[in-house]
Formats: structure tokens, C-alpha cells, sequence
């Protein structure tokens, strides 16, 4: 029995992208970053409707980026608190806790798996001091993003998404990724779109653009809009040749390379194509689940859902023994929900030393929750084989 793994396939269309990146490889006069990074940077705005993309070496590194250039910016600085998705990633947290900040993980709700208006709203009775929200859109759902967004401008909350699990996911009209000042994307190998290794951060503030494509190179305006440039030179009486090594704030080396940029140039001709095969193996995934035994998931307020896993949460530890016991059998790979309660996790018990959060349904997800990989390229078989495991019960 052949197994079936999380990450099935490097790159869509793997083959033809394949010889693709050889011959651009070997034709190519630079790899460092330049101007297939710029292209893709312009298309990939494009696509989210944002009017700015800076692309970066990873995921986690434009979160890392985007916290730096909003203190940068005077947004936000040490010691304010940050409420977080308690469901989600470790490098939404480590840039926060690195730099000073005080981080809040606020519970998700169980039927979507992410922060809603009312639990947010709970979290802000306790904490009204909260001065950003970073929000993880977990696995392509989302609960009331619009008055997620509504709520946070309300309070003067800087709100900023991580989209990297849910690129393509439609709200109300709106990409996810584009109702907070700005969102961020990952193109690591497994996710919606692949270039290896790369991540993006997308936001309609020119001001924001400019600081993240500064914080990305040292600090440097090397790679910022030549107007821009010309105007920070002038007001800091730079000439060129020395400005070239002007160190303007605080930045680090998170440059992609002209081969992130020319993958994801390449991949993203593929991604409707992508999302709608993802949507329709999720819809067959969902058709085997008996909500007797697995708590059932609300979608049918998402207009377009780009499925990144299908996350089951057991009703009991009984349930989820039988699942375990059955994927094993059937060699199907399945993991925690992203990384389950973050609180409970070695790293982040050192820093929040004991603290209590209220955040049931995350703990649920922790104790009673799986997800299975949803890639474009799965056979019927293997789509059968997986519904078939998920009609078993005990």
C-alpha cells in the first residue's frame, strides 16, 4: 500500500516546472534577488488586490519582518500587548516575544477553528489595553472577519492577519490576507503554492511597503521605490554613493532569491486551478464525516474556500483512538492541528510561566484534533481511501 503523505508533490505541475527552473537556472546571469522577484511581487499584488507585495526568504520571516517594521514605524512598540490566535504557529509568536512585546492568546471557535467578533470581544473586557491583533487564518476557514476588522478599528487595534494557510480563501467578497493593515503569505512546500521555500507580506500602506523592503535588507533603502529613495537621501543629506550603505533603521538579511521570485511566478498560473482542486477534495472529505462522533465544521459562510487540511476534532478520546489506529492501518499521514495549543507548547510554557488563559475550544483542538494533508494532485483512490478511513467509527 502506497502511503499517503502530508506533502505529496514539490511543486504543482512538478514535472514541466521542474525542467522550467533548469533552464532558467542555467540561463539566468544572477540569482540573487532582482528582477524575477519584482515581477513576481507585482503579479502576486495583483492578485490579492493589495496595492503593495514584498516577497521574503519564508512565511515566518515576513512575520518576522512586518512586527519589526511596524515598531519601526511607531505603530506599536515594547511592552504593548498583542492578542495572538491561540490555534496557530510558532513564528507568529517568536517575532512578538523577541522584540519585546507582550503577547494574549485569545480561543478560537470550534465550528471554524478561528478567532470570532464575540470571542474577541471577551478577550477585550479582559484585556482593553490590547493595542494589535495578529490573527491566524487557520487552514483556509475564518469566522466574521468583516467585524473582526470593524471591531479593531473601533479600538484603534492594529490588525494584521497571517494568511499562509488559507491564500485564495474568499469572505464577503474579500481575500483573506486583506482586511487588516496587512497579511502575511507562505510558500513552503506543502502549502497552497509552493517556491520551495519564500513567504509575502501584502498591505495597501506605501509607508509599510517601503519600511518591510527596508527591514528585509539591513536596513538599507537599496530596494525601495526610486522616489522614495531620492526623498530619504535628500532629508538625510546623503549623496548616492553613501547611501548605497546607509543603515536607516533596524532590518535584517531576509532577501528570497531571483529562484523564489521565477517559482512563484511559475506556480501562480496554477492557483485557481489549485484551490478549486482543493475545494473539491475537501467537500469529499466532509461528505464521510458523521457529526456524531466529530465536531462539524461551519464553511457555508465563505463564498470561496481554499482548503489547506481537512481538521477533524473528536467528541471523545475513543473516537480519535479508532481514527489514529485506522490511518495508521491505512498509511495515511495525518499531524496535530498546526501546532494545537500554543500555550502548551515547551518554548512558550517558559515564557508564559503558568499564566491561565481561557481558551477551551483551542484545548479541545489540542487534546481531541488531527488534520489530513488536502494537495491538488490526489487520486481518486487515495480521495477514497482517506473517505473511506473517515466512515469508519467505533
Amino acid at each position: 500500500m502506497k502511503p499517503i503523505t502530508l506533502v505529496t508533490y514539490t511543486f504543482f505541475n512538478e514535472e514541466e516546472t521542474k525542467k522550467a527552473l533548469c533552464d532558467f537556472i542555467m540561463g539566468a546571469s544572477k540569482l540573487s534577488m532582482g528582477v524575477q522577484c519584482r515581477a513576481f511581487e507585482k503579479e502576486f499584488s495583483h492578485y490579492q488586490k493589495s496595492k503593495h507585495c514584498t516577497l521574503f526568504s519564508s512565511g515566518s520571516t515576513a512575520n518576522l519582518a512586518l512586527v519589526q517594521a511596524l515598531i519601526n514605524l511607531g505603530k506599536i512598540k515594547q511592552g504593548d500587548l498583542v492578542g495572538v490566535s491561540a490555534l496557530t504557529w510558532s513564528t507568529n509568536v517568536m517575532p512578538l516575544i523577541q522584540l519585546g512585546l507582550r503577547v494574549y492568546p485569545i480561543d478560537v471557535e470550534l465550528e471554524t477553528l478561528n478567532m470570532s467578533s464575540r470571542i474577541l470581544k471577551e478577550a477585550l473586557k479582559k484585556k482593553p489595553e490590547m493595542k494589535m491583533l495578529f490573527l491566524t487564518n487557520a487552514l483556509g476557514f475564518c469566522s466574521d472577519m468583516d467585524k473582526i476588522s470593524d471591531l479593531c478599528k473601533e479600538r484603534g487595534i492594529v490588525f494584521i492577519e497571517d494568511n499562509c494557510e488559507s491564500l485564495g480563501t474568499v469572505y464577503k467578497g474579500k481575500k483573506l490576507g486583506s482586511f487588516g493593515l496587512a497579511g502575511t503569505f507562505s510558500f513552503y512546500v506543502g502549502h497552497h503554492m509552493s517556491t520551495i521555500e519564500g513567504g509575502a507580506v501584502c498591505t495597501n500602506s506605501e509607508k509599510l511597503d517601503t519600511m518591510l523592503k527596508m527591514v528585509r535588507d539591513h536596513g538599507l533603502d537599496r530596494n525601495i521605490d526610486p522616489e522614495t529613495q531620492s526623498k530619504l537621501r535628500k532629508k538625510h543629506n546623503l549623496d548616492n554613493f553613501y547611501a548605497r550603505f546607509t543603515f536607516y533603521t533596524y532590518g535584517y538579511n531576509l532577501r528570497p532569491t531571483e529562484i523564489t521570485g521565477f517559482l512563484g511566478l511559475n506556480q501562480l498560473k496554477y492557483i485557481d486551478k489549485i484551490v478549486q482542486a482543493r475545494k473539491s477534495n475537501f467537500l469529499n472529505f466532509i461528505s464521510a464525516v458523521d457529526d456524531r462522533y466529530i465536531y462539524p465544521l461551519k464553511y457555508d459562510h465563505i463564498d470561496v474556500l481554499s482548503n489547506f487540511s481537512l481538521p477533524v476534532v473528536c467528541r471523545s478520546k475513543e473516537v480519535l483512538a479508532n481514527y489514529l489506529k485506522r490511518f495508521g492501518e491505512n498509511a495515511i499521514e495525518i499531524r496535530p492541528i498546526i501546532s494545537g495549543d500554543i500555550t502548551r507548547q515547551l518554548i512558550f510554557k517558559k515564557y508564559f510561566k503558568g499564566e491561565k488563559f481561557d481558551i477551551p475550544n483551542t484545548r479541545t483542538i489540542h487534546d481531541l484534533g488531527f488534520y489530513i494533508g488536502n494537495n491538488a494532485d490526489l487520486t481518486k483512490e487515495e480521495i477514497g481511501r482517506i473517505t473511506s478511513v473517515l466512515r469508519t467509527h467505533p
